[in-house]
């Protein structure tokens, strides 16, 4: 059996008719706190693939600092992400966390079985850094 395909998006996008996704995937959320509306755009949410709370709230503070000196907010973002090392401790999550390892894993033996997945959150990654994409990568083997 083919792989299925891997692609990822951001909800708005999705609301807004704006991203071009294969209509036979699944959607699959992977924000930590889904608000109503999200669960809505998605199929499903695995909450297990969110970023930790404490590398989050790292994130905030450090963009909040970056804001107030003048960043603007994608900036101060993308800025933000380097100052916390967010992406090497992103990668430490998924390979770590027993609950984010066995999210991955199932989610991996869905591609292997066909099937086409969307990762989904909040980010516009056209102007912010994301952790699906990253997510992206490992799935990808990457």
């Amino acid at each position: 059996m083919t792989r299925g395909t891997l692609a990822d998006t951001y909800v708005a996008a999705l609301r807004h008719d704006l991203a071009a996704v294969d209509p036979e995937a699944t959607l699959v959320g992977v924000v930590r706190k889904p608000t109503s509306w999200f669960h809505a755009a998605v199929d499903e949410n695995v909450p297990e693939l969110g970023p930790p709370e404490d590398l989050l709230a790292a994130v905030e503070r450090a963009e909040t600092d970056l804001k107030m000196r003048g960043f603007c907010e994608e900036e101060a973002h993308n800025a933000a992400w380097d100052r916390v090392g967010f992406e090497r401790a992103y990668r430490e999550h998924l390979a770590e966390d027993p609950a984010a390892t066995a999210a991955l894993a199932a989610l991996d033996e869905r591609l292997e079985s066909g099937e086409s997945l969307v990762l989904v959150c909040y980010e516009n990654t056209e102007k912010k850094r994301c952790h699906r994409t990253i997510l992206r990568d490992v799935l990808e083997g990457e």
